[in-house]
C-alpha cells in the first residue's frame, strides 16, 4: 500500500478539504489550514478509497461492527463497515449526551471500531468510547481519515489516522496573518 499519509493529503488537497489561506476556527483563533472533510464525501469514489485504506488498518482485528459520532463520523462509518464486512452504527447527541438511538444496538462482548473523520481534541470520540464501555463491547480502536491533534490525541486503545497534520492557531492578537492584512475567511459548521 503505498504512503497513506501522502495519498490522503494528496487526494484532501484535489478535493478542497484542505485549504490553505486565513481561517476564523470555531475556537476564536485563526490559522493558515482548514479542514472541511464534509467535502470529502462529496466523492463517493475517493471517500470510499480513503475508507477502505483506514479499514486495512484494521483487517486482522475480528471487528463485528463500526460506530461513529454524528454528524463527521456517519457515512465514515458506514464506508469502512463496508470495506470490512460488518455492521455499522453511530452515536448522536440527545440532551447534550452522545447516545444510541434509533433502536441501535451494541451486543455485549463486540468488538468495535470507532471512527471519525478529523480528531482535534478527541472529545467525541472519547465520548463514544465510554458509550461502547458502558455496554460491555471490546474497543479494537479508533480510525480516523485526519489526526490534527499532532499525535496527541490519547484514546488508550489503539489509533490509527491516515494523516497526522499539525495546524498552527494563533489568538488573533497574535496572528501573523492579520499583521499581513490578509484577509479572513470564517468557514465550519458552527458560527463563532
Amino acid at each position: 500500500m503505498q504512503n497513506t499519509h501522502a495519498k490522503t493529503e494528496k487526494i484532501l488537497s484535489e478535493l478542497g478539504v484542505l485549504q490553505l489561506g486565513h481561517f476564523r476556527l470555531t475556537s476564536g483563533k485563526h490559522s493558515d489550514k482548514y479542514m472541511q472533510c464534509a467535502k470529502l464525501f462529496e466523492h463517493p469514489d475517493k471517500s470510499a478509497e480513503l475508507c477502505r485504506d483506514l479499514a486495512q488498518s484494521f483487517k486482522d482485528q475480528a471487528v463485528d461492527l463500526v460506530i461513529g459520532p454524528a454528524l463527521g463520523g456517519i457515512i465514515m462509518a458506514y464506508e469502512v463497515a463496508r470495506a470490512l464486512g460488518v455492521r455499522n452504527i453511530f452515536a448522536e447527541r440527545e440532551n447534550g449526551k452522545m447516545t444510541l438511538r434509533r433502536g441501535f444496538a451494541v451486543p455485549e462482548g463486540a468488538r468495535v471500531l470507532a471512527v471519525e473523520d478529523v480528531v482535534t481534541t478527541g472529545g467525541s470520540v472519547r465520548e463514544v468510547l465510554e458509550l461502547l464501555r458502558m455496554r460491555g463491547a471490546e474497543l479494537v480502536g479508533v480510525g480516523a481519515v485526519v489526526d490534527r491533534s499532532s499525535g496527541k490525541a490519547d484514546f488508550g486503545v489503539p489509533f490509527h489516522p491516515l494523516m497526522t497534520m499539525e495546524v498552527r492557531a494563533w489568538e488573533e492578537k497574535d496572528c501573523p496573518l492579520c499583521k499581513e492584512g490578509k484577509p479572513i475567511l470564517k468557514p465550519g459548521s458552527r458560527s463563532v
